[in-house]
């Protein structure tokens, strides 16, 4: 994007060491802002973080952070805040698909997307709003955005678990935009909804809807998505990042409690 301006900004984004966490990242660090990069693959996402000190300058950092445990949420904004000396934009990006029928779906796979998708974000959004808030640890307020998918707006064979947990991460939001209007916290609270875009999760959706015999191939399981959408394309990790990057800046200043598609239109 370039125009908007985040110097002096302070990024938390999960899910940071690869495919749209590591592009929103960079996309943060581009706009100024120095970022901290959490994960639980540890040396792909210190290497990240040494990537981003290396490209836009020192201050950025990582720590290692499993999402669903309450704990290390608490650990992991202390930590932010340590490295940047303040927080003041969350980005819940990290997540998981897994792709199955509804009458072959397992119990546990039912719970790994619950876990990771709901509980995780749930807890992101619980430190944010604790660490932003006035009598926070960081206490300037903020903007949290947090990542839902298109599949919380489409009906797309083989995805009902993720998208039921992406439609929850959407009335999370929500009410989370609420919640800090009502109490004063100064954080904004938005999502985004992401179309299909080729990295490692996006290729393997493909793969696995073609598996289960729901489309001849991979590629014609992409065709599909791509017939479905207006712009005649798949999404790209930059048009998610630039989204990201638009949803912390001052320019969605009066912004708070929306869904925004990046999907080219497959959603509406």
């Amino acid at each position: 994007m370039g125009s908007l301006d985040l110097s002096g900004r302070k990024a938390l984004v999960t899910g940071g060491a690869q495919g749209l966490g590591e592009g929103m990242a960079k996309a943060l660090a581009a706009a100024g802002a120095k970022v901290v990069i959490s994960d639980i693959q540890k040396d792909v996402g210190a290497a990240v973080a040494d990537a981003l000190d290396q490209e836009y300058g020192a201050g950025n950092g990582f720590v290692a952070h499993d999402i669903t445990d309450d704990g290390d949420w608490e650990n992991a904004v202390v930590a932010a805040n340590d490295i940047l000396g303040g927080l003041d934009i969350l980005v819940n990006n990290a997540g998981v698909e897994i792709t199955s029928l509804l009458t072959e779906v397992t119990a546990d796979q039912i719970r790994k997307m619950l876990d990771v998708n709901v509980l995780g974000t749930t807890l992101g959004i619980k430190w944010g709003l604790r660490t932003m808030r006035p009598e926070g640890l960081a206490g300037q307020g903020g903007a949290i955005i947090n990542v839902a998918s298109v599949a919380a707006t489409i009906a797309f064979p083989g995805i009902a678990v993720y998208s039921a947990t992406k439609s929850a991460v959407d009335r999370l939001t929500r009410v989370a935009a609420m919640e800090s209007g009502k109490l004063g916290y100064g954080v904004r609270v938005n999502c985004i909804y992401p179309g299909l875009v080729p990295t490692a999760m996006g290729a393997g959706l493909a793969n696995d809807v073609a598996q289960l015999g729901l489309f001849e191939s991979p590629d014609a399981a992409v065709a599909a998505v791509i017939g479905l959408t207006p712009a005649g394309r798949l999404g790209e990790v930059a048009d998610m990042a630039d989204a990201v990057v638009f949803l912390a800046s001052d320019e969605s200043r009066f912004i708070t409690g929306i869904g925004l598609p990046v999907d080219g239109g497959m959603g509406m």
